[in-house]
């Protein structure tokens, strides 16, 4: 009898702190049965409203940005000239036919990204395809943006990738004079250049410029991308309308009874 009371109170202390423990997995348990029942949807087709949405959201952000003046035309995307580029419009009445350059070149930026925006749908829906259902968990009931910061992460690498060398092809395009991009941009800065090099130049304190334009499109055109596509997913958060079909209706309704 001795031998058992012991051996009960050497016991009880394990059970105790094994039970806390239980109990917190019965508890996270029980609320993802309550939470599943009471919304009548599931992980898997949490998953699949999740890709259909993203698959939605990014064809209207590319389709938006691949056409003409699909960065141009949107003040808040548009690429403007570099900031390295600022002492040649703080300074533009120096250069004869200056401000016709500017507005030249900033507007075969703009059609370098327009060009290289379509490059994106296939690198979006191979990192969509590769979304655990976790993932997709994770996405689905958190921040506003957290679909466009997975493909961010997951796809910002193979997308400036892609994007470079379809920019660059873009800015050496021969366009309106046969003249590229390129040509433009070296002639805007060559003859700032020169001025900024005078004795006049050096006297007014003047900075020659020193871009990479193809770097620096590539960068801009991908902040459009994102910016353009965190919009996109937003509206089918907060917007029912935005929600084409049946499924996203369903998965996503359950974010408007929050």
């Amino acid at each position: 009898m001795k031998r058992k009371i012991l051996l009960t109170f050497l016991i009880f202390p394990f059970l105790f702190s094994g039970c806390s423990g239980l109990q917190q997995v019965a508890t996270q348990a029980g609320t993802q049965i309550l939470t599943g029942a009471a919304s009548g949807v599931g992980n898997t087709e949490n998953a699949a409203g999740l890709k259909d949405a993203l698959s939605v959201g990014i064809a209207n952000a590319v389709t938006a940005l691949s056409k003409e003046n699909g960065y141009y035309s949107n003040p808040a995307l548009r690429i403007l000239l570099p900031k390295e580029a600022q002492p040649i419009l703080d300074n533009i009445k120096l250069i004869p036919g200056g401000q016709n350059l500017v507005n030249d070149v900033e507007l075969r930026l703009n059609r370098a990204a327009e060009d290289a925006a379509k490059e994106a749908t296939p690198i979006f829906l191979t990192a969509i395809k590769s979304m655990t259902i976790a993932d997709a968990a994770n996405i689905l009931f958190g921040n506003s943006d957290a679909a466009t910061q997975y493909l961010k992460k997951t796809t910002y690498s193979q997308l400036t990738s892609a994007f470079a060398p379809k920019i660059n092809t873009s800015l050496d395009k021969k366009l309106v004079g046969n003249i590229s991009t390129n040509q433009s941009w070296s002639t805007l800065t060559s003859t700032y250049d020169s001025v900024a090099n005078s004795l006049v130049g050096k006297t007014a304190k003047l900075t020659p410029v020193n871009t990479d334009l193809g770097s620096y499109v590539t960068g801009k055109a991908l902040d459009g991308l994102f910016s353009n596509l965190a919009g996109e997913e937003l509206k089918i958060r907060q917007n029912p309308a935005a929600r084409v079909n049946d499924l996203l209706k369903k998965v996503f309704g359950q974010l408007d009874k929050k």
